[in-house]
C-alpha cells in the first residue's frame, strides 16, 4: 500500500496560496488524467475546497523522490514555483495517510471542528475520480473504508451537534424560545457577512419570513434577494419590531440602534408576545436596559461566546472519542490487508503445486502410452511429486537450522501439522 496524502490547508498556508493551488470543478477530470500521466502515480483522487487542496495517490514507488515528483506535478500544473510550496505542504504516508484521510472526512481536521460538509465533498472527489478512471483496486478498497469509519465517527459521537460559530449560536437560541420556527418572523439589522450567515442558518432552520434592515437599501436588497427576504432601512425598525419574533443585530454603528422606548412600544402593540433579541455587535446595537423588559430575551456577543466556547470544549471531548474509533478502523483495515495477502499467497502456492503436478502427470501418461509397467509408473509419479513438494521446504529448513532459527522450525512443525507431541530443537545434535 504505497498510499500518500499530500496537500496544503488552512493550517499550513494562507488563503492567497490556497486559492492558487485550488482546482476548479471543470479542471478536475483533466487534472486527474494529467496526474496519472506525469505525477508517478498508479491511482489518484483530488480534493479541492476553500480550505484545502489535497492529492491522495497510490505511488508507483513509495519514496522521497516519488513524493517530490508528486509535489512538483502539483506546482507545475498551477504554474507555481516549487519553492513557494516547500514550506507549506504536508505529506503523510501509509497508515498516517489513511488516518489523515479519515480525520479529514470526519470533519476533525476542518477549520470548524466537526463541520459536516467535508464528508460530501470527499465523496464527490472520489466519484469524479472514478469517472475519470483514476481509481483502481486499492482506492476501491480504501475510500469505502474511509467513508465507513467517518460515518461511524459522525453517528457514534456528538462531534457536529453543538454550534461553534457566533452566527449559528445566535440562531440556535431561537429553539429555546419558539417551538416552531417556521411560524416566526425574523428581523436582521445589518447586511454584513455575519448577518448573511445568520440569514442562511435561519433559512435552513425553517424561518421563511425574514426582514433585512440596513443603513443603505441597496445592500439590504442584495442580501434579501438571496433568501427571499424583505429589505428596509434602519429608520423602519420601530415599525418592523411590532411583527418581529426574532431580532438579530450586527452593525458597525458606534451608538445603539435600538432603545428601550422603541421596544416597549412594540411590546404593547404585540400584546406582550415575547421577542428574542441577539446583539452580536461590538459596540452594542441594543441598549442594555432593553434586557430589563418583561417578554424580552436579550443576549449579547459575550453570552454567545460563552456558548461557543463551551460547545468547542464539548466537540474537543467528542474528538478524543473519535480518535479511538479511527484507530480501531485503521487496525481493521490493516487486518483486511493481511487477509488479502494470505489469500494471494495461497493462490500462488496452489498454482505452483498444480504446475508441478501437471508436469509429472504428463511424464507418467507418456510412459504409460509407451507401454511401461503401470505400477512402476505410478510409483515413480508419487516419488517425483513427493520430492518436488519436499525440495524447497527442506532447503529452507536446513538453512534455518544452521542459523539457529528455532522459531522457524517450530512454525514449520505447526504449518505441516506434524504429529509429534514434542517439537524439534535445532540445537539438538545426534
Amino acid at each position: 500500500m504505497a498510499l500518500i496524502a499530500l496537500g496544503i490547508n488552512h493550517k499550513s498556508a494562507q488563503v492567497a496560496l490556497r486559492e492558487r493551488v485550488a482546482f476548479a470543478p471543470e479542471q478536475m477530470s483533466e487534472a486527474l488524467t494529467d496526474a496519472m500521466q506525469d505525477a508517478g502515480v498508479n491511482e489518484v483522487v483530488i480534493l479541492s475546497t476553500c480550505n484545502r487542496t489535497e492529492v491522495f495517490a497510490i505511488l508507483a514507488v513509495d519514496s522521497v523522490e516519488a513524493e517530490q515528483q508528486l509535489l512538483a506535478w502539483l506546482a507545475g500544473y498551477h504554474h507555481i514555483p516549487l519553492t513557494e510550496l516547500n514550506d507549506h505542504y504536508y505529506a503523510y504516508h501509509e497508515q498516517q495517510a489513511l488516518h489523515h484521510m479519515i480525520q479529514v472526512t470526519s470533519g476533525l481536521d476542518s477549520m470548524v471542528l466537526g463541520e459536516p460538509q467535508i464528508f460530501g465533498q470527499m465523496k464527490s472527489a472520489f466519484v469524479v475520480a472514478q469517472e475519470a478512471e483514476s481509481v483502481g483496486s486499492e482506492f476501491s478498497r480504501i475510500f469505502p473504508h474511509v467513508f465507513s469509519v467517518a460515518k461511524k465517527v459522525r453517528t457514534d459521537t456528538a462531534i457536529g451537534e453543538n454550534p461553534v460559530s457566533v452566527a449559528y449560536a445566535a440562531v440556535s437560541l431561537s429553539h429555546h424560545i419558539f417551538s416552531d420556527l417556521s411560524k416566526t418572523r425574523a428581523l436582521l439589522v445589518g447586511a454584513g457577512e455575519t448577518v448573511e450567515l445568520v440569514a442562511r442558518h435561519l433559512s435552513e432552520n425553517g424561518v421563511n419570513d425574514i426582514v433585512v434592515a440596513n443603513r443603505t437599501l441597496g445592500r439590504a436588497r442584495e442580501l434579501a434577494q438571496r433568501f427571499g427576504a424583505e429589505a428596509v432601512l434602519l429608520s423602519e425598525i420601530p415599525e418592523q419590531l411590532i411583527n418581529a419574533d426574532i431580532v438579530i443585530t450586527s452593525t458597525a454603528s458606534q451608538l445603539p440602534i435600538l432603545g428601550k422606548g422603541a421596544v416597549e412600544h412594540a411590546l404593547k402593540m404585540r400584546k406582550h408576545r415575547p421577542i428574542l433579541m441577539v446583539d452580536i455587535a461590538v459596540p452594542r446595537d441594543i441598549e442594555e436596559q432593553v434586557g430589563e423588559l418583561d417578554d424580552i430575551y436579550l443576549y449579547t456577543v459575550d453570552d454567545l461566546t460563552e456558548i461557543v466556547d463551551e460547545n468547542k470544549r464539548s466537540r474537543e471531548s467528542e474528538a478524543r472519542k473519535a480518535d479511538k474509533i479511527i484507530a480501531a478502523g485503521i487496525e481493521n483495515y490493516l487486518q483486511q490487508l493481511k487477509s488479502l495477502n494470505v489469500v494471494e499467497t495461497l493462490k500462488q502456492y496452489r498454482s505452483q503445486s498444480e504446475q508441478a503436478r501437471d508436469i509429472e502427470l504428463e511424464k507418467a501418461l507418456k510412459l504409460l502410452a509407451k507401454g511401461d509397467d503401470a505400477e512402476q509408473v505410478l510409483t515413480q509419479l508419487a516419488r517425483n511429486l513427493t520430492n518436488k513438494f519436499m525440495h524447497k521446504p527442506s532447503i529452507e529448513m536446513k538453512k534455518a537450522s544452521v542459523a539457529g532459527r528455532e522459531d522457524l522450525i517450530s512454525w514449520a512443525h505447526d504449518l505441516f501439522g506434524l504429529a509429534s507431541d514434542e517439537k524439534p530443537n535445532v540445537n539438538d545434535k545426534e
